[in-house]
């Protein structure tokens, strides 16, 4: 028997008809707002080339660890959903094999944000009115599949049929961006821009990172065997970056720890990591004294910081020698911002011309640390929830707890931080309608007009994230 696939009008507004009513009205005045996404993982070339995606599992399963992170916790293999390996191990090639596997476990999304995203792209995107489920996973498969053969389903169709006014990417400072050069030349008025991840130079754990400096020396000419040539040639690409469009840089280092070493200790430690006789300590330092030197660069060019701290990454070694990165096993780590923080606020907090945005996965830090450090130095913002708090309940959160101390207009409204390309509209969409329920009930208390909250619902939904990342 199968079900219907229904999206109720007013999911996510609150329950009681007041605060409903006006939820709604707030709604209506953003939802079709056109979609600023300012941080994220889509693929380029998607844009660059404009070709079909292949079939549905390669576009709705592989690239999604919040998709197959829920599969391999109910002992569903990687391989049989055919994320390809590093290690040899055969994997299944079948797209029907995979999506038939997805569907007869669909179930074990009930009540996640990734049930909800998909449900929506199936709807909303694809026209399907039966649930997905086992019974009902052909019918899905013919229908994607048969949909992206159209011309309405290239990558360069969907980004405008979605209404997205600018979408940013993120390379490695090592990346010629020759893809974001060909979205350049081809014309095309879709705006596609890429962000300066530097991890892969300036975090001595990232595996290859000595190789990395040689190859960042080869790049840009200058001597990275030596601090100043090191510095000058991360200034060197993130003017490569910034010329190629980018407005921001973007740092997930462990934690947030951050130093502001003499110069003669800065060097001295830089020998250590580049030699490879750093110790755990000193790549912990090393990392901090880095991410003041990037913000002392963003005062210079004007690129916006973003600090992704608190991750755990690749905590199953398994998964990451026979997958790779980014495969659902990073954990999220309890993070102090007051005292990590402190050198670089000394060094640069207090200057207004630089924007320092920072997120968590630690919820117990809202309003301890980074509402307070928010709603005092100039040179800070606060995120939107991320990753695994990018959810109906984390967005509550959030706004309940930062927004006594730092209000709505130390926050940057929404980023999406996402790979699965279909998702961004429900997922924008999933921010506003949580945005606008928050309004309205503060709006029902008495301690927001109505006039403000419209106000307010058009900011949260466009204008602080296209002011915050200078777009």
């Amino acid at each position: 028997m199968t079900r219907p696939l229904q999206l109720h009008p007013d999911r996510l507004f609150p329950a009681d008809s007041l605060s409903r009513d006006i939820a709604r009205k707030l709604y209506e005045s953003v939802k079709d707002l056109p979609i600023i996404s300012p941080h994220g993982h889509t693929d380029p070339s998607w844009f660059a080339d404009n070709l079909p995606f292949g079939n549905p599992a390669e576009l709705l399963i592989k690239p999604d660890h919040y998709v197959f992170r829920m599969l391999y916790s109910q002992g569903v293999p990687l391989e049989s959903l055919g994320i390809p390996s590093r290690d040899g191990t055969p994997v299944e090639a079948d797209p029907r094999a995979i999506w038939q596997r997805f569907a007869d476990n669909y179930y074990l999304f009930r009540g996640t944000p990734s049930r909800m995203w998909l449900d929506t792209v199936f709807h909303d995107v694809f026209e399907l009115d039966v649930a997905l489920d086992g019974h009902t996973a052909e019918l899905y498969y013919e229908r994607i599949d048969s949909c992206l053969k159209k011309p309405e389903f290239l990558p360069r169709a969907l980004f405008e049929r979605f209404n997205i006014e600018v979408i940013a990417t993120t390379e490695s400072p090592l990346d010629d961006l020759r893809h974001h050069q060909k979205i350049l030349d081809s014309g095309w008025n879709g705006r596609v821009i890429t962000a300066y991840r530097p991890d892969p130079v300036l975090d001595p754990d990232y595996e290859g990172f000595a190789d990395n400096l040689r190859q960042l020396a080869e790049i840009t000419g200058e001597d990275t065997s030596n601090y100043a040539g090191y510095l000058a040639a991360l200034r060197n690409r993130r003017e490569f970056f910034k010329q190629m469009g980018a407005t921001s840089t973007d740092h997930g280092h462990p934690t947030a720890t951050t130093a502001n070493l003499e110069r003669a200790e800065a060097k001295a430690l830089f020998a250590r990591v580049r030699e490879g006789n750093a110790t755990a300590e000193d790549a912990e330092l090393f990392r901090g004294q880095m991410l003041t030197e990037m913000a002392r660069m963003s005062i210079d060019d004007g690129l916006v910081m973003q600090i992704h701290p608190g991750s755990v990454r690749n905590h199953n070694p398994l998964v990451f020698e026979r997958y790779g990165r980014d495969k659902g096993a990073d954990i999220p780590s309890r993070t102090d911002y007051v005292h990590a923080l402190r050198p670089l606020l000394e060094a640069v907090g207090n200057e207004p011309g630089l924007t320092i945005i920072l997120f968590t996965l630690d919820e117990t830090s809202y309003s301890r640390e980074l509402a307070p450090l928010a709603g005092h130095y100039p040179a800070l913002k606060l995120g939107p929830s991320w990753w695994f708090h990018d959810s109906p309940e984390g967005m509550r959160r959030f706004r309940e707890q930062v927004t006594e101390t730092a209000g709505f207009y130390n926050t940057v409204g929404f980023n999406d931080d996402t790979r699965a390309f279909l998702s961004i509209p429900a997922r924008h969409d999933v921010a506003r309608r949580m945005d606008c329920g928050f309004l309205a009930q503060l709006v029902t208390d008495h301690r927001l007009t109505e006039d403000e909250a419209f106000e307010l619902a058009h900011d949260l939904s466009y204008t602080l994230a296209k002011r915050a990342y200078k777009l």
